[in-house]
């Protein structure tokens, strides 16, 4: 089946056209359409998280299923809206180069920038690689929402927040941050609370693989603003 592709905005500079038509199989959805600009299209990619999807001039979610003749539309936001922060759990390399050009704007004075690598040593020992596990709804949730307090707190314009998960060899990226505000002091006072609140409350748990075995890394401990079961009161021995 055939289905005619809608861009607007910037996605239709990143494109290159207007408009174009793909042929898809029967069933196929949205989600499988989108999978069209993986490879070659990553600055598209990239803002696909704050991208309005429609189908025949009605929104439309992702798993929509597509229909000969659909008209398919890439939405980006609407002028005057607030950008949404870039706010991802990968688990392919993080390539800064894809992620940081979609994010300027002329008005934009600095972008400060913070990319976490795997470093070949830890604890005295030699490191081969490390693998990262993370309970992946909950620190999705929480990251966008260290993203908007970010936003909010430090009066930045925008923000990326990307962690990677799984099998990590050394000099790969862990975690990559990028800040975009009108001035630099803010944009480094934001990218500094990120990555320290990030490692402090957003359940994400790093292995380190040596030589000679392998150990979870400690973590820091959480704020006091969070439960733990430590805090637990038993039951009958409440104050009074």
């Amino acid at each position: 089946m055939q289905v005619r592709v809608l861009f607007f905005g910037q996605l239709k500079d990143l494109a290159g056209h207007a408009e174009e038509t793909l042929t898809l199989p029967e069933g196929a959805t949205l989600a499988d359409l989108l999978l069209r600009y993986r490879n070659g299209q990553e600055r598209i990619m990239a803002l696909l998280p704050s991208v309005a999807l429609s189908i025949n001039e009605e929104y439309a979610a992702p798993e929509a299923v597509l229909h000969d003749g659909d008209e398919v539309a890439l939405l980006p936001p609407v002028s005057g809206g607030a950008p949404e922060p870039l706010v991802r759990l990968v688990r392919e390399k993080i390539d800064p180069q894809q992620i940081v050009p979609s994010l300027g704007r002329p008005e934009d004075g600095a972008i400060v920038m913070f990319d976490g690598m795997v470093r070949n040593h830890s604890r005295g020992r030699r490191t081969l690689y490390l693998d990262y596990e993370a309970y992946e709804p909950m620190a999705l949730k929480q990251m966008q929402v260290l993203a908007s307090e970010a936003t909010e707190r430090f009066a930045i314009r925008n923000v990326a927040l990307i962690h990677r998960l799984g099998r990590l060899e050394i000099g790969e990226s862990s975690v990559f941050i990028a800040v975009v505000a009108a001035h630099r002091a803010v944009a480094f006072d934001a990218c500094r609370w990120l990555i320290d609140t990030l490692k402090k409350t957003v359940p994400i748990w790093k292995k380190e693989y040596f030589e000679d075995g392998a150990v979870w890394a400690d973590g820091d401990p959480f704020p006091a603003e969070v439960p733990t079961a430590g805090k637990t009161t038993p039951a009958g021995s409440a104050s009074k």
